[in-house]
């Protein structure tokens, strides 16, 4: 099992010169199987890449894709339309994800970008086979050796983390949320990750200064939750967009664990499970 990054930034893509080295696109990650199938969790501006790549390396001939939004929220979703297997005929294409509004469905609010207010092609239009299926909080048997759990985040709207569990081993995605009150709460569902991705938009200076309520979390809460859980590798993901390569790279140094491996997220950077 392997994951790799496609998008990391928070809030909205931010290519340009002082980004480069962690990468400037919104939030997308490909969790990898042992069949070469992938699961890919948002739609941000990342997705487009990894679009082209698996047109390009015939993966959607293979298997269905299947795709995990924690919420949807523009930043998590601006990258569907641009995303090439939709265009074609062969794909088969399932989306997970919750429920963030009374009147409209999770099909109504992603598939409604496919209108032509928005883009020059309709929803109705695409080639590809489109099935969308609304999540709760709860577990579920994905295939018969993948399991998936979800976890309510602190957010604006609704909100999902995810537990993958995989032929003994697991990759879990905590972002979107402010701290838990009860750090158990969480503490619990990443309890002995292989690899956490953690919401690490702020440090706690900046958070507490002005950024509580915003919807997303500090590094050092980050790295308490992983070492609480016994994670063995924390990656700290949803980069604020002001943050640039020489940014990060000083807080790379600065926010380290004695009991995890922490590292900030990259754009293309390959994780290898155990």
């Amino acid at each position: 099992m392997k994951v790799r990054f496609w998008g990391v930034r928070g809030s909205i893509p931010c290519p340009g010169p002082k980004t480069v080295k962690y990468g400037g696109n919104t939030s997308c990650i490909e969790l990898i199987l042992d069949d070469d199938s992938s699961i890919i969790i948002d739609a941000g501006s990342g997705i487009r890449e990894l679009g082209n790549y698996l047109v390009k390396k015939g993966k959607i001939q293979k298997n269905s894709i299947k795709i995990f939004l924690t919420h949807t929220h523009w930043d998590h979703i601006m990258g569907f339309p641009f995303f090439a297997p939709m265009y074609i005929s062969d794909s088969r294409i399932y989306i997970f994800g919750p429920r963030t509004s009374k009147k409209d469905s999770l099909q109504e609010i992603v598939g409604g970008q496919w209108t032509y207010n928005y883009f020059p092609v309709l929803h109705e239009d695409l080639a590809a086979k489109v099935e969308y299926i609304e999540l709760k909080e709860g577990e579920y048997s994905i295939r018969k050796d993948l399991i998936v759990k979800t976890k309510f985040l602190l957010h604006p709207i609704t909100c999902l983390g995810y537990r993958f569990e995989y032929k003994g081993l697991c990759f879990c995605t905590v972002y979107d949320t402010e701290p838990f009150p009860k750090k158990e709460e969480i503490v619990e569902f990443v309890e002995g990750a292989d690899l956490l991705v953690h919401d690490a938009q702020y440090t706690e200076e900046e958070y507490r200064r002005s950024k509580a309520g915003w919807g997303h979390s500090y590094m050092e809460y980050a790295i308490e939750i992983a070492e609480m859980g016994r994670v063995k590798r924390l990656a700290f993901f949803h980069h604020d967009p002001e943050r640039t390569d020489a940014d990060l790279d000083y807080l790379s140094k600065k926010y380290k664990s004695s009991f995890v491996t922490c590292f900030f997220a990259k754009e293309k950077e390959e994780i290898s499970f155990p």
